[in-house]
């Protein structure tokens, strides 16, 4: 089987194609470039020093959310138009899941935080196991103070990674209570290869949509929508 994963969720893009289980290829840009330049080239480079045919996928997996609205909405659109054209099916898959799986470390307890501006975050709590990490807190948008408190009810030593660490990280610091470890910057952000191992194992327990049905998970609305319900507020 051949699953392409793609994250586009953050500041990094990332596609990756696993075959058999086995890493075939991966490509990651973190360089501020819009995912709307890179994902499609990068997607055909990476297919053709594979080796490996579109025609000869057999689902896409993509992060679904949350993360950036526009970053989202073009990882979806990319991911939607290569699956209608191929004929197979796509594998939503969580963005914070597909952070925590960054994480090799079984029974570690990760929780992985993006960046949502506004003094928020979006963030969920995991712990890694052999198979997919398992869910102990759904993803949420909060304050990153609510985020390190619902972390730090695990009684565990905590292991952050995303985005949001470099952004939040003194902060962090100074309310955790507990041990903490901060993922170190070349695995802390998102990996496509991260998406293709989740979403190959969801493939497997049939979790997967038609192209035409999958959809992005956004959590909360996007500034537009605040700024225009604000305005409709104050007339």
């Amino acid at each position: 089987m051949k699953i392409l994963g793609i994250d586009s969720s953050g500041l990094t893009a990332s596609v990756a194609v696993i075959s058999d289980g086995i890493l075939t290829g991966e490509y990651t840009i973190h360089n501020k470039k819009t995912h709307s330049q890179t994902l499609l080239p990068m997607i055909s480079d990476m297919l053709q020093m594979a080796e490996i045919k579109q025609e000869e996928l057999d689902c896409i997996a993509v992060s679904a959310g949350p993360g950036s609205f526009t970053g989202l909405r073009i990882g979806a659109s990319t991911a939607k138009g290569l699956a209608w054209t191929l004929g197979i099916p796509v594998v939503p898959v969580s963005s914070l899941m597909g952070l925590a799986a960054n994480v090799t470390q079984e029974g570690a307890v990760v929780c992985p935080i993006m960046d949502a501006r506004r003094n928020q975050v979006y963030f969920g709590i995991y712990r890694i196991t052999r198979g997919l990490p398992e869910v102990l807190l759904e993803p949420s948008a909060a304050s990153v103070e609510e985020a390190v408190a619902c972390a730090g009810r695990t009684g565990e030593e905590v292991i952050y990674i995303g985005d949001g660490v470099p952004v939040f990280e003194d902060r962090i610091r100074e309310l955790s209570q507990g041990g903490i470890r901060f993922m170190e910057p070349v695995n802390r952000y998102q990996r496509g290869a991260s998406v293709a191992a989740v979403g190959t194992l969801l493939f497997e327990k049939d979790q997967y949509v038609e192209a035409g049905e999958f959809a992005p998970v956004y959590l909360r609305k996007s500034q537009a929508e605040r700024e225009r319900e604000e305005a409709e507020n104050l007339s």
